[in-house]
């Protein structure tokens, strides 16, 4: 059994980070590396610190892990040192533990009951404990390709392959299924590939498990806009059910501020799909930061992966913006008590490395020069309150005073609005919901017959283990669609959420 005890022999630690000389001179992942036998026994020692509680909120879909992560038993299992079987208790429940070992916020860490006090020293750190099993699986050679012995002669077709088409694909593969990939962009991975800039993932940790997916069976078709390059009518004539894994990667603008039409404003992904493009080998950004001062409006993670993005391509200075006043440090236990998310103040490796956040302020004006780009950004404080009567946010200056803040690229990193309009949508007689994204049925079914959705297309922008979990759901209903039954794990029921203070 697990050592009770663990947590108070040893204290939480992080996985050191190269300096941060190194990793602005390379686009490299920001962590330092280690020889495999002191990783391992630095993590057996964390993973010690699990109790292996009575009732583990850390893989509570609720509170914890969507994807119902094992994560008390893996824990033991590194702990007693059999990797073997913790990457087995891993991969049995996450197709692809280097992606949410290396991008999820660990919701299972706010959901550890060693969160509930600062005097625990804080959760098991279970994120660097599933990244090391996944590292180790690849080194032992414990991931395999895993052929199905039999075909159910069905024709599956997954529209998107980031993290949600991935997981469907490769669970309806392992089916028995015929499945086939269809991606718009040049290289597979969807937000994984574009979204995410290298040094937060190295794209060669995507590559490896494509390879693994494509000996098991899985095809690919990069460059096709379903709806365009292949119309619906072939899309459906060709398979026998359609899952929808196409994201929401509608960007929310502002086009209210004065000076939005100037020349050197974007929206934060159009910043990091050119630079990720760049890294791939593709040539220069035409949105680059090189020689300039930055600004970029939004205080969430795809912010931090522009700021990151931004003092790699070498600008003058990076400064992000957050209408919120700066979050505590610690838990509040009135806002948001155990086991809920907590809200807090996240630093990000990218804060580390240079610039400066400003909390409580927006943009009053863009500035322009004479030639139409824009030169600098008008601040004001402000405070962010509800409409007691319409119940709507309101952003309300607090004074007159306005910074003026330099700028030769400003960022629009605010989130996103939803799924795109695409022609794939209007063939298949679907429209979005007030939120932008695709409903279904408690099968995971749109209004179009045969045709499912999953991931961010069905739950709005969102984690990369809802994403998984989504995948790996939907997977399972449409098995059972085309067989009668499945026998395929199902995480999460379309209306699940995350826990959550009302």
């Amino acid at each position: 059994m697990a050592d009770p005890t663990g947590f108070l022999k040893y204290e939480r630690e992080e996985p050191n980070k190269k300096s941060k000389e190194d990793r602005l001179a390379t686009w490299g992942e920001v962590y330092a590396d280690v020889e495999p036998a002191e990783r391992n026994e630095k993590v057996r020692k964390q993973a010690s610190r699990c109790m292996d509680c009575g009732i583990p909120f850390c893989h509570s879909g609720g509170s914890g892990c969507p994807l119902g992560n094992l994560i008390p038993e893996w824990n033991d299992l590194v702990r007693r040192g059999d990797w073997a079987a913790a990457s087995d208790r891993l991969h049995a429940t996450n197709n692809f533990p280097e992606f949410t070992g290396k991008l999820c916020p660990a919701p299972c860490e706010a959901g550890c009951v060693l969160s509930i006090s600062p005097l625990s020293g804080g959760p098991v750190s279970i994120k660097r404990v599933e990244q090391t099993i996944a590292d180790q699986s690849w080194e032992a050679g414990y991931v395999q390709p895993q052929i199905s012995a039999v075909s159910s002669g069905q024709r599956v077709a997954v529209v998107g392959s980031g993290p949600a088409g991935l997981a469907a694909a490769q669970q309806l593969t392992r089916a028995g299924h015929e499945v086939t990939v269809y991606e718009r962009d040049d290289r597979l991975g969807g937000l994984l590939r574009y979204g995410i800039p290298e040094f937060k993932m190295e794209k060669k940790v995507l590559d490896r498990r494509l390879a693994q997916l494509r000996k098991e069976g899985t095809k690919f078709v990069t460059g096709c806009e379903v709806g365009v390059d292949l119309t619906v009518e072939d899309l459906r004539a060709g398979h026998d059910a359609v899952v929808l894994a196409v994201g929401a990667l509608r960007g929310r603008d502002d086009t209210t501020t004065p000076g939005r039409e100037l020349s050197g404003i974007h929206l934060a992904m159009e910043h990091l799909v050119p630079a990720n493009k760049y890294v791939e080998g593709d040539g220069p950004s035409p949105v680059d930061a090189a020689g300039k001062h930055v600004v970029i409006i939004g205080g969430g993670d795809t912010g931090a992966d522009s700021y990151g993005t931004a003092t790699r391509q070498g600008a003058l200075s990076v400064t992000q913006l957050d209408q919120y006043p700066t979050p505590p440090s610690t838990r509040d236990d009135e806002r948001s008590p155990w086991p809920t998310w907590p809200y807090i103040l996240r630093t990000y490796p990218a804060h580390e490395e240079a610039g400066e956040r400003k909390f409580a302020v927006a943009v009053k004006r863009f500035v322009g020069d004479e030639n139409g780009n824009v030169r600098a950004v008008e601040v004001q404080q402000v405070r962010v309150q509800k409409d007691p009567e319409t119940g709507r946010r309101e952003v309300i200056p607090v004074n007159d005073e306005v910074e003026e803040l330099p700028a030769g690229l400003v960022l629009f990193a605010i989130g996103f609005e939803g799924v795109e309009h695409m022609p794939l949508l209007d063939g298949l007689g679907l429209s979005l919901t007030k939120r932008g994204t695709l409903s279904c049925g408690s099968d995971w079914q749109t209004s179009s017959p045969g045709v499912f959705v999953c991931g961010d297309a069905h739950r709005g922008a969102s984690l990369v283990v809802w994403a998984i979990a989504e995948g790996r759901s939907v997977a399972s209903a449409v098995d059972a669609y085309l067989t009668g039954a499945s026998d395929l794990p199902a995480p999460v029921h379309p209306t699940a959420l995350p826990l959550a203070v009302v």
